[in-house]
């Protein structure tokens, strides 16, 4: 599938995750998908992705990924793991915490071992093959994209036809290098001076699990 680059709109952001899915969707609908699956990056990503998944007629399946925290700043990504497969970091924030691998290497096993936790939560029936099929990896935003390359990657390992990361809000350089990761990258808003995914939206509760469970209760 080739790259597809879409306009910056500003808009003022979005009242909530399901508000934030709808307009996403819009701009997935000129896609030439084929046999799609969508999959909600947990926890945030799936309310948008519930709303991608019933726009595109396309079952909902969560991708789990799971940030690896720079010890002084836990909420910024200086990598991020799946439940398989190598982690992914960051390496340019990795050296300027003078870290590296092996010292991050507990962080990995802990959040590996939480991944695998939560992808046995939101199990529902068999898992869907994605042979052959286009993949849309939803995320709630976009800020160092390390769950997002982390995840991309893994899909990779399933024999995809393609990858498409598909975001309503994104810093325009975590976008640029996501555009290395997946085949086709869609991400709404791209803002200047970009600080936090939460600042655009009105309503950025922190999603839970009962939540997800709801949500892939109304996809069946």
């Amino acid at each position: 599938m080739p790259r597809m680059r879409f306009p910056q709109r500003t808009t003022t952001g979005y009242a909530d995750r399901r508000h934030a899915g709808r307009v996403l969707a819009q701009r997935l609908g000129g896609l030439e998908l084929v046999d799609p699956v969508v999959l909600g990056l947990a926890r945030g990503g799936v309310p948008v992705a519930a709303e991608v998944a019933r726009a595109l007629g396309a079952p909902l399946r969560v991708c789990v990924a799971r940030k690896i925290g720079a010890p002084s700043q836990p909420e910024l990504a200086v990598g991020a793991v799946t439940a398989e497969g190598p982690a992914s970091f960051d390496e340019q924030l990795v050296r300027s915490f003078g870290l590296d691998e092996q010292t991050l290497q507990a962080a990995c096993e802990r959040e590996r071992a939480e991944a695998r936790r939560r992808e046995r939560l939101y199990q529902r029936g068999e898992p869907l093959s994605l042979a052959g099929r286009d993949v849309v990896l939803v995320d709630d935003g976009l800020a160092t994209g390390a769950t997002a390359r982390a995840a991309v990657r893994m899909l990779r390992e399933s024999g995809p036809r393609s990858v498409v990361l598909a975001v309503p809000v994104g810093s325009p350089d975590s976008v640029a290098a996501l555009r290395a990761e997946a085949d086709v990258v869609v991400c709404v808003l791209q803002p200047v001076g970009f600080a936090a995914v939460g600042q655009w939206y009105r309503d950025f509760r922190p999603t839970t699990d009962e939540e997800i469970r709801d949500v892939l209760a109304e996809s069946d």
